[in-house]
């Protein structure tokens, strides 16, 4: 029988696009969550933890509203909800890419509409309403704003004159002849807890270390470790061609004459040194993923 705890902390993650990218994420901070793709209460290797799969959009009303410790959702979620929550981290990462996602006011190509201002009496679908009535307020423009199911980018020109919706590249938006007109804001994902529950010492402990993790893996995500012999006499070359966190480690072969090094490196500063470090005597290179950088 599982053994039995009283301290338990009610964690949110994002179902939808976001919910590869965070099951990774979890997996290699450490944290192995089995059933999430079917079931709303996964199981996670973590007895104090209890994991919610949730969308993304409702993550901060709940973990506003006490149903859950904590969370993991979009800042534009906590902004369209106006969740009165405490930010632990922010954690840049997306669906496709490290870039912020994006929410853009959007036209099709052959639109007149060339800024905020020509929305004036227009009708704009959009699924963050809320965000879109701000902006719109902001501007001191007058404007029907309607909520969108989803599909939004079909709607134009047909059924409204533009449209908010979220992108990272932009691509899906020109493959539909669409063009953006304004960027309304940015948005990473971050990690959020109910004020009363980041209050409590034990679970605030609790959060911070998930926090200390979840940021490990991700600072890990570009980087990987190299390893490598080379005579001592070129060690000092070496040394200043190796960018590093910190200096790198250098220890004595049992071979004299011969030291082993070890750094961490971005991939692509990898790909463009092993050929270098080879012409300066390095050999036997090895090349090694990284789960988490802490510290």
């Amino acid at each position: 029988m599982a053994e039995e705890t009283d301290n338990i902390l009610k964690v949110g993650l994002p179902k939808g696009s976001l919910f590869e990218p965070t099951m990774d994420l979890f997996e290699k901070a450490g944290y192995n969550i089995h059933g999430a793709s079917r079931s709303y209460r996964p199981s996670i290797d973590d007895k104090e933890l209890q994991i919610r799969i949730i969308r993304a959009q409702e993550i901060g009303r709940y973990v506003d509203h006490g149903f859950l410790d904590c969370g993991i959702t979009g800042m534009d979620w906590i902004a369209e909800n106006g969740a009165d929550v405490h930010v632990v981290c922010d954690l840049p990462y997306s669906r496709a890419t490290s870039n912020p996602t994006r929410w853009v006011l959007v036209v099709p190509n052959d639109s007149p509409i060339q800024s905020v201002k020509d929305l004036e009496g227009k009708r704009i679908a959009a699924e963050a309403v809320g965000i879109v009535e701000r902006y719109l307020e902001k501007n001191g423009v007058n404007a029907e704003v309607e909520f969108s199911w989803g599909a939004t980018e079909v709607k134009v020109p047909e059924l409204v004159d533009a449209i908010v919706d979220i992108t990272e590249t932009g691509s899906s938006l020109r493959a539909n002849n669409l063009r953006i007109v304004d960027e309304l804001m940015q948005s990473y994902p971050q990690f959020v807890a109910k004020k009363e529950s980041w209050e409590d010492p034990w679970k605030r402990a609790k959060i911070e270390r998930i926090a200390v993790l979840l940021k490990g893996a991700l600072t890990a995500r570009d980087m990987v470790g190299l390893k490598m012999n080379l005579p001592e006499d070129c060690l000092e070359k070496v040394l200043e061609t190796l960018p590093s966190l910190r200096k790198p480690t250098v220890a004595k072969l049992t071979q004299d004459g011969w030291v082993a090094v070890e750094t961490v490196l971005t991939e692509r500063q990898v790909r463009d040194m092993v050929p270098e470090l080879l012409e300066q005597g390095a050999e036997g290179i090895i090349e090694y993923p990284l789960n988490k950088v802490i510290g």
